[in-house]
Formats: C-alpha cells, structure tokens, sequence
C-alpha cells in the first residue's frame, strides 16, 4: 500500500503535494525543452529551420483565426437562398 492510500492528510498537505507534483513536471518539461533546443542550435540548417517554424506557425494562426472568427451564414437565409433557387430552377 502506498504512503497516499494510507494517510489521506489535510488540506495543507494536499496543496503542497499538488504543488510538489506541479514543480516536478515543470521541470521536466523544462527539461526536455533546453534538451530540444541545444539540438536545434548544433543543426546546420537552423536559420531555415527557423523560417520554416515561421511560416508554419503563421498558417496555424490563419486556420485558427478562420475557424474561430468565420461567422457561419444565418440559418434562415440558407434556406431562403434554397428556396429562391428552387424557385427560379421550377420557372426555368
């Protein structure tokens, strides 16, 4: 049994453990983030690299601008539309 299953403690000890547990996460996605970088910086190609993380990032913003600020058409004038287009296909 675990030293956690045996004692539940109070809420002090809670929000300490909670924030022990969010410091060690922390630290190793910190971790792992200069591990990243120290093998961006020994690359060869890394301006390119750089300028290619731009332009990703930019069509990413543009995705998500699209889908987010896009105000879909009002559901009434879709179906006016459709029914004005049937309208004048049935008088043609």
């Amino acid at each position: 049994m675990t030293r956690g299953a045996e004692h539940r403690g109070g809420t002090e000890e809670q929000v300490v453990l909670l924030l022990a547990g969010t410091a060690d996460l922390a630290v190793g996605v910190l971790g792992s983030a200069v591990a990243a970088v120290r093998g961006l910086l020994r690359r060869s190609d890394t301006v390119e690299l750089a300028a290619q993380a731009q332009q990703d990032l930019v069509a990413r913003g543009r995705l998500a601008l699209d889908r987010y600020a896009a105000v879909p058409p009002a559901h009434l004038e879709v179906l006016a539309r459709h029914t004005l287009a049937r309208r004048t296909a049935d008088d043609a």
